[in-house]
């Protein structure tokens, strides 16, 4: 998916802007110059008037002669023109068209294909709609360690701490290397601290760099969202209305919607049902969806209903992380 059509839009407006302003300040620098040297404005007014010669010469097929003549004079004037600002201590490009791009000239294209500053300008906005970039530069599949979980087994025929979270980490890469080839969701279960929001975010990381939509969103945000679109989308205020169905659509749409801490809000049958819809929804649209929840299936079952975590059964990977609140070993590690 990467951008809604109104994000798309929104990109643009920063081409359009940045085209704007780059007008106004070439517009003032021709107002400087001629100040300063008028004898450019009269230079330039020769080239404007030979340029007109040069493109009539052309539609009335005149004599090839005609059109080197007319070229070889405006290339004239341009020099002297260039001569005339170097000497006055301008750049010789001082009245050049200015781009902060010149391969695309702040248009985002080439020919068809997106420039490359606009593939970044897309990521960073993606970034930007996430909810988690100050935490991602920190929170990565390279800052990753799996050194905090303990290698000793604690019981029977259940993996280490670490071989359980070695496995499930690779099965997190494994999803950002063929992403979106491949339509999976994750249920991360386990205690508070034991890295289950870190390697969301390890997740979400690889996927916005490659230029996928991520929206990160807690348990509280994400029902507030669902909440104000279904009781105040008919409000009299139109941009806030339209502002809500944009934040709805694509909390359904992007390509990838990261749920923290389900089961610490205030729960009731509103978010119950909520909770499904978004979940049904996004599995009918064949979109990716982490969830990361402190509680087991039967609580999960008891808090919501049968619906919902038979979706989450059927349809998500489950991995249970366990082993020691890294917070607290990180915090112990410091003094």
């Amino acid at each position: 998916m990467g951008l809604s059509r109104a994000q798309y839009d929104m990109v643009m407006k920063e081409y359009e802007e940045r085209r704007r302003v780059n007008q106004i300040v070439l517009q003032k620098r021709y107002e400087e110059i001629y100040e300063k040297i008028p004898k450019i404005k009269e230079l330039e007014e020769r080239i404007a008037h030979t340029s007109v010669q040069k493109g009539k010469a052309l539609l009335s097929g005149s004599d090839p002669s005609i059109l080197q003549e007319l070229k070889r004079e405006n290339m004239e004037l341009s020099m002297e023109k260039i001569e005339l600002l170097v000497e006055a201590g301008y750049p010789k490009d001082y009245l050049e068209p200015i781009y902060v791009c010149k391969k695309c000239k702040d248009t985002g294209y080439m020919g068809q294909e997106k420039c490359s500053c606009l593939k970044q300008a897309i990521i960073r906005f993606l970034y930007s709609q996430s909810g988690i970039t100050n935490r991602l530069n920190s929170e990565n599949f390279d800052t990753f360690r799996l050194d905090y979980y303990s290698e000793e087994q604690k019981q029977p025929n259940r993996p280490s701490p670490r071989d359980n979270m070695r496995s499930i980490l690779q099965s997190c890469i494994q999803f950002t290397q063929n992403f979106p080839n491949t339509h999976e969701n994750f249920l991360f279960q386990g205690n508070a601290g034991v890295g289950k929001t870190f390697l969301s975010n390890c997740i979400a990381k690889a996927l916005l760099d490659k230029g996928h939509s991520v929206i990160y969103l807690t348990s509280f945000q994400l029902f507030d969202i669902l909440e104000k679109h279904r009781f105040h989308k008919r409000q009299d205020d139109l941009e806030d209305a339209k502002h809500l169905e944009i934040e709805f659509s694509y909390l359904l749409d992007c390509d990838l919607l990261i749920l923290d801490d389900l089961g610490t809000e205030m729960n009731n049958s509103f978010i119950s049902s909520q909770l499904f819809l978004c979940i049904n929804e996004r599995l009918l649209k064949k979109k990716s969806t982490i969830i990361s929840t402190n509680l087991a299936l039967s609580d999960l079952t008891a808090a919501y209903s049968e619906r919902v975590v038979s979706r989450l059964a059927q349809h998500y990977h489950i991995y249970n992380i366990y082993g020691e609140d890294i917070r607290l070993l990180k915090a112990f590690h410091r003094y």
